[in-house]
């Protein structure tokens, strides 16, 4: 599934991959499949990745499938073309195949209402009179729904039927907000969307896609399950260098499909061919155009010509906009991508968690596949914004795809929106690439490099005005909040590394009866056990780096320690603040006590804000 990694960690650790471009000579392309074989495998070495499985296609033609490297570290066994990777949230393109199969055939629309289809699905939107849930916003990512909770992600049961799985934890689909507003990456909408299929076949959702797709497109291996054949030729998968136990996950239909690279090249020529098979058509080229195209989110509603449509993003290189679907699981990354306009594509599959070999691998590739082709930049216009439709300001993203990590992205990411003439650029405050667009009229604007509609200002119903750009919805707020919440978070972190520090070395001169004023070491204690508790709450996170699914998605060790140690970091913040007050005319260095005072306050400001947002004494596996 498409990013499962998002989970509690991200609470309190803000983790920044830095993923260098691969260069061929003097940053050149690579000019043959030689070359680019050589320069993979490069990028395989210097990031200790096992194995990558590939395919190239240029309209009727597989021009490379391949398999690279190690499909078993420990076996010593060579990837190849015949090796079967996971191909993780790539699996939902199918489900949205299925829905638009079925809607040529006049037994469903993409406008149905998805509880007069499956009125025994539980789920939870306030506003369903007025703005029920539909299809299309299953598959769009529109519900508003939380992604999957955690819980649901370890549930590894191998024998669930689909309405089992979705049966497990209805809690996580609550829309957050009206469905088709905002789009917020949700793997409960696909299922949801396949068990609907499910209804109106008669059949098993996986029996239903190898009769419609898997066969008539000749995928000889591709399974939902762990088959003989993928027991015999599955890539194990390393997250970390610790080889991974196979993950039966418990919403097949969002990201369970084990494929070749050889199957994979044949998807990638449906696409490409436009949905036919040599002869046979499996679905209409209109069909696909809507899979293609965003269209229930307000942004997509305002003219926003970038995102994400059914089960397909928009993503872009140099001029060109790929269509494609991304896909992980734990220790394992893919990457599908076509371009229609010039009929090719390629499929990525590496046995890694290496997201910064992946993004190499995909460059390479993409620069390969685009080298001789002329840029399709297109200028659609300038005109020059009103002066009383200024949009320079602080922005902060309020379409969280997780719930429990939107207090740590309300803060660090930020962007700052700057309007210049009929120029909007756009960058996270905390740096980073810097998005140019080009005003097409007062609410549409142009990336400069693709020349698509991708950022848009709309009205949402609930946050009012807010902009659009690519899947990110944004909210103006004021600059004391953006640049006073990271002055406040910059200050806090300082003062408790201090505290630890200084702490530490303080009860070491009073075990050493260098200190002997209690009362001194009563105000500290407090203030320092709150740091320390924090700090092991940290450490609790990289301890679950490796495995977080199975550590906080369930009861264990790791998870309740989580639990009760938030609990204690709260109580300390308080009782830390009750005993200065408390002991404020005691004597002690004034400097110390206001040190104290500060480290003290700045905790109880971080234990309001982490309670109001949900995180003392949460519960990860529930």
């Amino acid at each position: 599934m498409n990013s499962t990694h998002q989970f509690f960690l991200s609470v309190f650790v803000l983790l920044a991959f830095f993923c260098p471009k691969q260069a061929i000579g003097q940053n050149r392309s690579p000019q043959t499949i030689e070359e680019l074989s050589n320069a993979i495998q490069k990028v395989l070495e210097e990031t200790g990745t096992p194995a990558v499985g590939l395919a190239l296609v240029d309209g009727d033609s597989a021009i490379w499938v391949d398999g690279l490297g190690k499909a078993n570290l420990e076996k010593n066994i060579n990837a190849t073309e015949s090796t079967m990777f996971r191909i993780g949230s790539t699996t939902k393109m199918f489900v949205s195949l299925a829905i638009l199969k079925l809607q040529e055939e006049r037994r469903v629309s993409l406008k149905d209402k998805v509880s007069d289809l499956v009125p025994e699905i539980e789920f939870d939107n306030p506003w369903e009179k007025t703005t029920p849930v539909l299809i299309e916003h299953l598959l769009e990512h529109t519900t508003g729904w939380d992604d999957l909770h955690i819980t649901e992600y370890a549930l590894n049961d191998a024998k669930l039927s689909l309405k089992e799985g979705i049966d497990f934890h209805p809690h996580s689909r609550t829309s957050r907000w009206m469905p088709g507003t905002r789009m917020a990456y949700c793997n409960a909408g696909p299922a949801v969307a396949a068990y609907i299929v499910e209804k109106i076949t008669g059949r098993k959702f996986e029996d239903y896609i190898q009769e419609q797709f898997f066969n008539p497109m000749g995928m000889e291996t591709m399974t939902f399950f762990p088959s003989e054949q993928y027991k015999k030729l599955g890539a194990t998968l390393y997250n970390n260098k610790v080889p991974q136990k196979y993950w039966n996950i418990a919403v097949r239909p969002s990201g369970s499909i084990n494929a070749s690279p050889i199957d994979m090249a044949r998807m990638l020529k449906f696409f490409i061919n436009r949905g036919r098979v040599d002869s046979l058509r499996l679905i209409s080229e209109a069909s696909l155009r809507r899979m293609e195209t965003p269209t229930s989110s307000t942004g997509a509603k305002g003219g926003l010509e970038y995102g994400y449509g059914l089960s397909n993003y928009s993503t872009p290189h140099k001029s060109f906009v790929y269509r494609s679907h991304n896909g992980g699981v734990m220790g394992g990354l893919t990457d599908f991508s076509y371009l229609p306009s010039h009929q090719v594509g390629y499929v990525i599959m590496i046995n890694s968690g290496d997201g910064s070999a992946l993004y190499r691998i995909k460059d390479l590739i993409r620069n390969y596949q685009t080298e001789n082709f002329a840029y399709s930049k297109i200028n659609k216009g300038q005109v020059e914004i009103t002066s009383d439709n200024n949009m320079t300001g602080y922005y902060v993203p309020i379409n969280p795809r997780l719930q429990i990590s939107h207090f740590v992205e309300r803060i660090l990411n930020v962007k700052y929106v700057e309007h210049k003439n009929n120029f909007i650029f756009s960058k996270n405050l905390l740096g980073g690439h810097m998005e140019t667009y080009i005003a097409l009229n007062n609410d549409q604007f142009v990336s400069s490099e693709t020349g698509k509609i991708s950022l848009v200002k709309v009205i949402d119903p609930l946050a009012g005005e807010v902009l659009h750009a690519d899947t990110q919805v944004l909210l103006r707020i004021s600059s004391m909040v953006a640049i006073g919440q990271l002055v406040l978070g910059a200050v806090w972190i300082l003062y408790l590394i201090c505290s630890l520090c200084f702490g530490t070395i303080w009860f070491i001169l009073y075990w050493r009866g260098k200190i002997s004023n209690r009362k001194n070491i009563t105000l500290l204690i407090y203030p320092f056990l709150a740091s320390l508790l924090f700090l092991m709450i940290v450490i609790l996170q990289f301890v679950a780096i490796n495995n977080p699914i199975e550590l906080l998605g369930n009861v264990g060790f790791v998870s309740v320690s989580i639990m009760l140690l938030s609990i204690c970091f709260a109580l300390a913040s308080l009782w830390s603040i009750i005993i200065l007050i408390k002991e404020r005319k005691i004597k002690i260095n004034r400097n110390i006590y206001w040190h104290l005072a500060i480290l003290s306050s700045l905790h109880l400001m971080v234990t309001c804000y982490l309670l109001w947002h949900g995180q003392i004494g949460i519960q990860t596996w529930n």
